[in-house]
């Protein structure tokens, strides 16, 4: 039998993971209450799982491939569903799935090449998920509640896009350094 590591965040991390096509499910019906319900759901749980795994020294080698996968998943499913509704503008959806392709097949290309790989986030990657997340939850504030405006909206967008594009330069150059050591290395 399988022996996961299955303690509070990890549980709450797979449950953020189910709840992603619930929530493509509601934005599909149209439902963007329920959907910003599901959306805050699973930013809470995300904060959740990463403050109990760190007080309570509860962090798994599980939850550190889970949690950002969660993530990833969570975003990029959005972005395609957002994008199908024209909800986001197509330009930003290619250059966010862009980024995430590049980032994935680089880390894949490295792995086979010389071995295992760790894909550290870099302060700017951080910064484009939160302002990818933030983007997320202002469309769906202002479909649902209407006080955020076209301007408020636009602006993220473009700091979306902005920090987007900055860390995806950032990881292939990473990348690029990294193959470029192993390289010489022999």
């Amino acid at each position: 039998m399988l022996n996961l590591p299955l303690n509070v965040p990890n549980i709450l991390t797979l449950m953020r993971i189910i709840l992603i096509p619930c929530f493509a499910t509601a934005l599909s019906y149209r439902r963007f209450d329920y959907a910003f319900y599901i959306f805050l759901a699973g930013a809470i749980t995300d904060k959740l799982d990463g403050t109990i795994a760190r007080l309570a020294g509860k962090a798994t080698d599980l939850g550190s491939v889970l949690d950002p996968l969660a993530d990833k998943f969570m975003l990029i499913t959005s972005f395609i569903v957002f994008l199908i509704l024209g909800l986001i503008p197509i330009w930003l959806a290619i250059a966010v799935l862009s980024r995430d392709i590049i980032v994935i097949l680089g880390w894949g290309l490295l792995s086979l090449a010389g071995g295992s790989v760790r894909i550290e986030p870099t302060r700017t990657g951080k910064l484009a998920i939160a302002a990818q997340f933030t983007l997320l939850t202002a469309v769906l504030f202002r479909i649902n509640y209407g006080f955020i405006t076209a301007a408020v909206i636009e602006t993220l967008i473009w700091l979306a896009a902005a920090l987007t594009a900055v860390s995806g330069l950032q990881y292939v150059e990473r990348g690029l350094r990294i193959a470029s050591e192993r390289k010489m290395r022999g």
